[in-house]
C-alpha cells in the first residue's frame, strides 16, 4: 500500500507539472512581446526535437548522434519542396517533410541496428556527415550559403486560407504540435510497444530468449524517431525562412543530446526541461547587457554550466527532487543509526 501510495503520488506530481508547464505555455501569449514569443516558439521546436532523441536513447536506448540529418532533411524538404514565390499547401508539405525524414531514418536505421554499441553511434554519424556534405557540397540545398523560402504553407481548406506565417499564429501552431508529440509518446511508452523498447534497453538478450524479435522494434522506434525530428526541422523552416547546412552538423546532434542529459534521460518531460534550459542558457551567456564582450565567448560559460550540471545532477534537472529524497532518507538512516549506538 505504501509503495502504491508513492507512485500515486510521484503520477500526481508528474501531471501537476505537465499542466502547468503546457498551462504557462497557452498564457505566455498573453503577456509575451514579439521578442519572448519567438523565443518561446524556438524553445518548443527544439523540445519536439528533443522529444524524437528521447524515445530512442531513454526509451530505446540508442545513442544516435546523426539525430541532426533528420532534423534537416524535413527543414530542407519544406524549403526545397515549396514552389518559387508561391506558398505550397500545408496539408500536403508538412507529411511530405516529416515523410522524407522518416524514409531517411528508416534506411539509415535498416543499416546501423545491424551494430551496437560505439559502433551504432559512429555510423549513425556517419551517415548524418553524408547528409551534411550533400547538401553542402552540391547545388541541391544551396551550398554553404544555404537557401531561403520565400513564401510560408498555406492551408487552403479552411475558409479564406490559413498562412503559417511567424508571431501567433506559428506559435500556437507549434504548440498544438509539441502537446499532440508529447501525448503521442506518453501513449506510445505505456503500450506494448513501448513495454518491448524498455525491455530493449534493459536487457536486449534477454528479450530475444523470451522470443521477442528485437530489431523491428528498434526500427520502428527508430523511423518513429525520425519523423519526429522531421517535424521540428519542419517548423524551424517556416519560422526562420531560410536553412543551411548545419541543421544537419555533428554539433546539432550533440546540442539536442545534451538537452535530454540536461533534463534527465528516461523521462518525456526532462526532455521538455532540457530544452527549455538549454535555449535560455544559451540565451543568457550570449547576453551583452549582462557579460558585456565575454559574451563573444559564451560556449566558455555554457560549457562549465553543463559540466557542473552534470557533475551535481546525475539524474538530471527532473531528478533534483529524487535526489533530494534520497539524501535526506540516508540522513535519516544515519541518525537512526548514531541513536542507536548512543548508550541508554
Amino acid at each position: 500500500m505504501r509503495d502504491g501510495a508513492v507512485l500515486e503520488a510521484s503520477d500526481r506530481g508528474k501531471l501537476a507539472f505537465l499542466a502547468l508547464a503546457f498551462g504557462a505555455l497557452a498564457l505566455y501569449p498573453l503577456v509575451g512581446g514579439s521578442f519572448g514569443i519567438g523565443l518561446a516558439t524556438k524553445i518548443m521546436i527544439y523540445a519536439i526535437f528533443a522529444l524524437s532523441l528521447e524515445l530512442l536513447v531513454g526509451g530505446t536506448g540508442l545513442v544516435c548522434f546523426g539525430h541532426a540529418a533528420f532534423f534537416g532533411i524535413g527543414a530542407y524538404a519544406t524549403v526545397l519542396l515549396s514552389p518559387g514565390y508561391d506558398p505550397a499547401e500545408l496539408a500536403w508539405l508538412l507529411p511530405a517533410c516529416v515523410g522524407a525524414a522518416a524514409l531517411y531514418a528508416l534506411a539509415v536505421g535498416a543499416l546501423s541496428l545491424r551494430t551496437r554499441g560505439v559502433y551504432f553511434i559512429m555510423v549513425t554519424l556517419a551517415f548524418a556527415q553524408m547528409a551534411y556534405y550533400v547538401v553542402h557540397d552540391t547545388p541541391l540545398g544551396g551550398g554553404t550559403d544555404g537557401i531561403y523560402l520565400n513564401a510560408r504553407p498555406v492551408l487552403g481548406l479552411v475558409p479564406g486560407g490559413f498562412e503559417l506565417r511567424g508571431g501567433l499564429t506559428l506559435y500556437w501552431f507549434t504548440f498544438g504540435a509539441l502537446v499532440l508529440v508529447f501525448a503521442f509518446l506518453a501513449v506510445l511508452l505505456r503500450s506494448r510497444f513501448g513495454r518491448a523498447l524498455a525491455g530493449i534497453r534493459v536487457n536486449e538478450q534477454r528479450m530475444r530468449a523470451t522470443g521477442f524479435a528485437t530489431y523491428p522494434y528498434k526500427l520502428a522506434a527508430f523511423t518513429i524517431s525520425g519523423a519526429i525530428a522531421g517535424l521540428a526541422g519542419f517548423l524551424f523552416a517556416v519560422k526562420d525562412g531560410f536553412v543551411n547546412p548545419e541543421l544537419l552538423s555533428w554539433h546539432l546532434s550533440g546540442a539536442v543530446l545534451i538537452m535530454i542529459i540536461l533534463g534527465g534521460i528516461g523521462h518525456l518531460r526532462g526532455a521538455l526541461i532540457g530544452a527549455f534550459a538549454y535555449v535560455l542558457l544559451q540565451e543568457f551567456f550570449k547576453s551583452e547587457a549582462i557579460f558585456g564582450e565575454f559574451s563573444r565567448h559564451w560556449l566558455l560559460g555554457m560549457g562549465f554550466t553543463i559540466i557542473a550540471s552534470v557533475a551535481l545532477l546525475p539524474h538530471g534537472i527532473v531528478g533534483i527532487g529524487r535526489q533530494l529524497a534520497e539524501r535526506r532518507a540516508r540522513a535519516a538512516r544515519g541518525g537512526g543509526k548514531e541513536s542507536a549506538d548512543e548508550p541508554a
